[in-house]
């Protein structure tokens, strides 16, 4: 997508409750994507579970190969030569109804709400998009939740060792996903190491 005016990313609280949804798995995401396919055509790997019967029936078993480190059944449909996913015809995709839980959930909303930019030439078009969304804001409370999620997006790559399974943050959409679920504790101030420790703990086990 083309131009410079801005989109409207909807009342921050609003879209923080349904993301951190989205992200437990409670729902899809809700983007008012308006014919963007940018995360499309970004040479991006999609993650598709054994359980997701209907997708896996609607794309062809030629594309997808074993997820590497993860269980059996779990598979990645990869990209073609211009980066583009594969099931991507004529700018639109031919399985919406079918698409991925990853590309449900996928929200480029994150990126402007911890503050960050997806890296690499190939999520250019992405980061395009992230940078015009505007959030709006109700009320001060509001910009206080997103002044948490900018400072947790700050905090946790200088604290790797509080990441869950002391993995380190690989890319700026797992950091942005992570600002997300971890800004509570931001909210008060500056959290101890324990706090942030537990609430990411939590989260990544389904207890949130």
């Amino acid at each position: 997508m083309t131009g410079d005016r801005d989109l409207p990313a909807g009342d921050f609280s609003t879209w923080l409750g349904e993301v951190q949804r989205s992200i437990r798995g409670e729902r899809g995401s809700d983007v008012p994507c308006d014919g963007c396919t940018a995360c499309c055509r970004a040479s991006q790997f999609v993650h598709i579970g054994p359980d997701e019967t209907d997708t896996l029936a609607h794309v062809p078993a030629g594309l997808l190969f074993p997820a590497p480190r993860m269980p059996r059944g779990h598979v990645l449909l990869g990209y073609d030569e211009r980066g583009h996913c594969p099931m991507l015809i004529d700018d639109r995709c031919s399985i919406y109804e079918h698409r991925p839980r990853t590309c449900r959930t996928y929200d480029c909303r994150v990126f402007p709400a911890a503050g960050l930019e997806p890296e690499g030439d190939d999520k250019v078009l992405i980061a395009e998009r992230a940078q015009r969304w505007k959030f709006s804001y109700a009320g001060e409370e509001d910009r206080a939740l997103h002044d948490a999620v900018r400072a947790a997006a700050t905090y946790l790559p200088t604290h790797p060792d509080l990441l869950p399974d002391g993995s380190a943050v690989a890319t700026n959409t797992q950091l942005a996903v992570m600002a997300v679920e971890a800004h509570g504790v931001f909210l008060r101030g500056d959290p101890t190491e324990d706090e942030v420790r537990v609430v990411l703990s939590r989260r990544r086990s389904g207890h949130a």
